[in-house]
């Protein structure tokens, strides 16, 4: 009996195996367009459009770039990117991931490595990076639950941490049509890449 079939085709073309991905078959087009079309919060949001993954990751960086002042442009673009496999295997909430157990975490950290490798980066981000990039998640998702999610402030703050009033000032968000969000995820990422 044949192995299970085991890749996606992109609309870019390329066949990204998703138990074997290799940065060959990576295209940050593809990337865009899919987490500009994945629901955060399960599509539990208010507003015309779902809030992406997309909008979420740009959200990150930019938490990331306010609470890490100077932090090279290589770690910037982690930071982007740091859900970026979720446009093949979608977002699962926590307690979901949870349930699923170890291989959805494998599975992750397979395509996170390839999708590292193709932009210059290295396959796994160094600790302090990623605890740095874990923490402006938290607060991305302390704005979600407090401005789209339906959360009360005392709520989110016990789920995600109260975060500095600073790290977030002037920071609204604005549920878009996918296709602004996919251009302007595609638009960060060149930045940075011509950075790194």
């Amino acid at each position: 009996m044949p192995p299970p079939r085991a890749y996606q085709r992109m609309l870019s073309g390329r066949r990204l195996d998703l138990l074997d991905p290799t940065p060959m078959d990576i295209e940050i087009a593809d990337i865009a367009h899919g987490l500009a079309f994945v629901a955060r919060w399960n599509g539990q949001t208010i507003g015309d459009w779902p809030y992406s993954v997309a909008e979420h990751s740009l959200l990150v960086e930019t938490l990331f770039s306010r609470m890490n002042p100077g932090v090279p442009a290589k770690w910037q673009l982690a930071a982007l990117l740091h859900d970026a496999p979720e446009y093949v295997i979608g977002d699962m909430i926590s307690p979901v991931k949870a349930a699923v157990g170890p291989a959805y975490g494998e599975l992750d950290d397979r395509l996170m490595a390839a999708i590292h490798i193709r932009f210059g980066l290295p396959a796994e981000v160094p600790v302090k990076i990623k605890k740095a990039i874990k923490k402006a998640d938290r607060v991305s998702a302390w704005l979600e639950a407090t401005q789209i999610a339906g959360f009360a402030k005392p709520e989110s703050d016990k789920f995600f941490g109260k975060p500095d009033p600073e790290m977030i000032r002037g920071l609204e968000i604005h549920l878009r049509a996918p296709r602004a969000v996919r251009e302007d995820f595609v638009a960060r990422h060149e930045e940075l890449l011509a950075q790194v």
